[in-house]
C-alpha cells in the first residue's frame, strides 16, 4: 500500500538511512510514487492528477527519464506550481551522472546553486559519494530527500545483491535472474537474458540502472 504521508525522521533513523545500506545505488525512497510502477488508482489519487491523466501516464510508460513524463504532464495543462507539488509525490529516479540540467532542475527545491553542486562532482562512482559531496551543503534531512530522486548506475557484473535490490521494482525473483547470467560481456547480453522474463519496456526500464564496465 502506498504511504500517504511521510513521517518526520528522527535523528536515529536518519543516521541509519545515511549509513546504510552503504552500497545501495538508488536513493532510499521516502514516499515518492514511481510512475513506471504505480497503478492507475494510486496515480489518480495524487495532487493535480485525475483518472484520465493517470491512464495516459500508464499508457505512455515506461518513462526512460523525467523529461518525457514532464512533457506529457505539461501537454495535459499542468502548471509549474502544480508540477512542483506533484514531483514532491511522484518521480522517475534520474541518473545523476547523465541527467541534463533541465531534468535536475525539476527536482523540487533544486535551483541554480544546487544544480551547480550536483554537476560539480560528476561523475559519482557511487551514491555514497553523492551523499558525501552534497552533504557539504545541506543538512541530513535535505540530503535524504534529495537522494531519493537520483541513482548512480551499477556494474551489473560486480554489484552486490543489496545494490541490485535497490533498483525500483526488483525483488528476489529478478535478483536471481540478474545473478544467473553473470558475467555479462555487454549490455546487449543483459537485455537479451532479461528479455526471457519481462517485456521489452521492462527490460529498457531495468537497463537504465545498470552498466557493463570494462574489466580493470
Amino acid at each position: 500500500m502506498r504511504q500517504r504521508n511521510v513521517a518526520p525522521w528522527t535523528a536515529a533513523a536518519l543516521i541509519l538511512l545515511l549509513a546504510g545500506p552503504a552500497r545501495a545505488q538508488v536513493g532510499r525512497n521516502l514516499g515518492l510514487l514511481n510512475p513506471n510502477l504505480a497503478g492507475v488508482e494510486e496515480l489518480a489519487a495524487l495532487p493535480h492528477m485525475d483518472a484520465s491523466l493517470a491512464e495516459a501516464v500508464v499508457a505512455a510508460r515506461p518513462f526512460m527519464d523525467m523529461s518525457s513524463l514532464d512533457a506529457l504532464l505539461r501537454e495535459a495543462g499542468r502548471t509549474e506550481g502544480e508540477l512542483a507539488e506533484l514531483y514532491g509525490r511522484m518521480w522517475v529516479p534520474i541518473n545523476v551522472n547523465a541527467a541534463p540540467e533541465g531534468e535536475i532542475l525539476l527536482i523540487p527545491g533544486v535551483g541554480e546553486r544546487m544544480l551547480h553542486e550536483f554537476e560539480e562532482y560528476r561523475p559519482y562512482a557511487a551514491l555514497a559519494e553523492f551523499r558525501r559531496e552534497i552533504g557539504k551543503y545541506v543538512d541530513d534531512d535535505e540530503l535524504a530527500r534529495l537522494a531519493q530522486y537520483v541513482f548512480v548506475p551499477i556494474d551489473v557484473n560486480t554489484a552486490s545483491e543489496e545494490d541490485i535490490l535497490s533498483i525500483p521494482g526488483v525483488g528476489e525473483r529478478m535478483l536471481h535472474e540478474f545473478l544467473e547470467y553473470r558475467p555479462y560481456r555487454a549490455m546487449a547480453q543483459f537485455e537479451r537474458e532479461m528479455g526471457k522474463y519481462v517485456d521489452d519496456g521492462e527490460v529498457a526500464r531495468l537497463a537504465r540502472y545498470v552498466e557493463v564496465r570494462a574489466a580493470n
